[in-house]
């Protein structure tokens, strides 16, 4: 038995229906929805072939059909590419364009903003990354003085954005200090990949700068070693999900740890990619995570995804995501033009 173009409206209109009612669907409804284009019991003998498929759930004998986990896999990579369902509504562009217009540029506040905005947009969790890049390292340092017993220590990437952190000097630091530390940082620190940071040449650094300016060196190699960082918000609409909270611990568990989340978020290619709780270690159940990924120029690219129910109304959400995407890039960016 194979799928054919029927099968696949009638999957594609359970899916819908299924994320708007949260209820199985009967034949009675499904013929509703074709507007009686087909009878009832042509549509039961095809719900019981897409069952046969595995593409559907019975979950009670005299009950209607729900989509499983294969059937909302092959939904996912089959039937959300026809064009229509792509498509944005302009009041949807124009309320997006409003959201961003109000975003501090700064990486690490932006990203946020937008996960912020894209939760409450969407009605899901939504997480977003700051911009990565395979080579990106430090291209220069400047270290501050910005107290008497303070020192800001800013890094220039290899991409031009700019990275600080703070360093406390217990014995007090002057201009000269800060001076030499920066020529330090310069001829050591620049063009460094994280993983060629070695504690020999962390020990020489130190060793060079005396103990006393010990905390600005580890400042400055945090600063090599900062990986991209990722922003969780809306976290609130998953608990008010009863199909998604009981496996919100576990969840917010993988997010605590940086790598495992970066690696769960991240997109296999440059298309929206949907990723089913079933397909997690550890497994979550009617979870669905559908991620993006955006350029920023530069080489750079960071993710934004949605989290939720695989019950969401994913024809509304897809392109909602592609268009977060497109102006979280152009706002890390700086350019306002739309992407293609």
């Amino acid at each position: 038995m194979t799928m054919d173009a029927r099968k696949q409206r009638i999957l594609e209109a359970i899916v819908a229906i299924y994320s708007t009612g949260g209820e199985p669907v009967g034949s009675g409804l499904l013929a509703s929805h074709f507007d009686m284009a087909l009878s009832s019991a042509t549509l039961r003998n095809e719900m019981a072939a897409l069952t046969k498929l595995g593409l559907l759930e019975q979950p009670h004998t005299s009950a209607g059909r729900v989509p499983s986990p294969k059937g909302y896999r092959y939904y996912l990579d089959h039937l959300l590419e026809a064009p229509a369902a792509i498509a944005l509504s302009a009041a949807d562009r124009e309320n997006i364009d409003r959201l961003f217009a109000d975003m501090d540029v700064e990486p690490e506040k932006l990203a946020q903003s937008a996960a912020r905005a894209l939760a409450d947009y969407i009605g899901c969790a939504a997480v977003a990354t700051t911009p990565q890049a395979e080579d990106l390292c430090i291209a220069h340092f400047e270290v501050v003085q910005v107290g008497r017993y303070s020192a800001a220590v800013l890094a220039v990437t290899s991409s031009g954005g700019v990275r600080t952190r703070v360093a406390r000097i217990h014995t007090g630091l002057t201009r000269e200090d800060a001076d030499e530390m920066a020529r330090l940082l310069n001829s050591s620190l620049t063009f460094v990949a994280p993983e060629d940071l070695t504690p020999s040449l962390t020990a020489s650094l130190v060793l060079s700068a005396g103990r006393r300016l010990a905390p600005v060196v580890f400042a400055a190699e945090a600063l090599v070693r900062t990986r991209p960082q990722f922003y969780l918000e809306g976290v609130q609409y998953l608990a008010k999900m009863p199909d998604v909270r009981t496996n919100l611990g576990a969840l917010l568990e993988v997010f605590s740890d940086n790598e495992a989340a970066r690696a769960l978020i991240e997109p296999g290619s440059g298309k929206v990619t949907a990723t089913l709780g079933e397909d997690i270690e550890p497994a979550m159940p009617n979870l669905c995570i559908v991620s993006k990924r955006y350029l920023a120029g530069g080489g750079l690219y960071g993710t934004v995804a949605v989290i939720g129910s695989n019950r969401m109304e994913y024809e509304h959400l897809i392109p909602v995501l592609n268009y977060f995407a497109i102006k979280l890039g152009q706002s890390m960016s700086g350019k306002k033009e739309e992407q293609t």
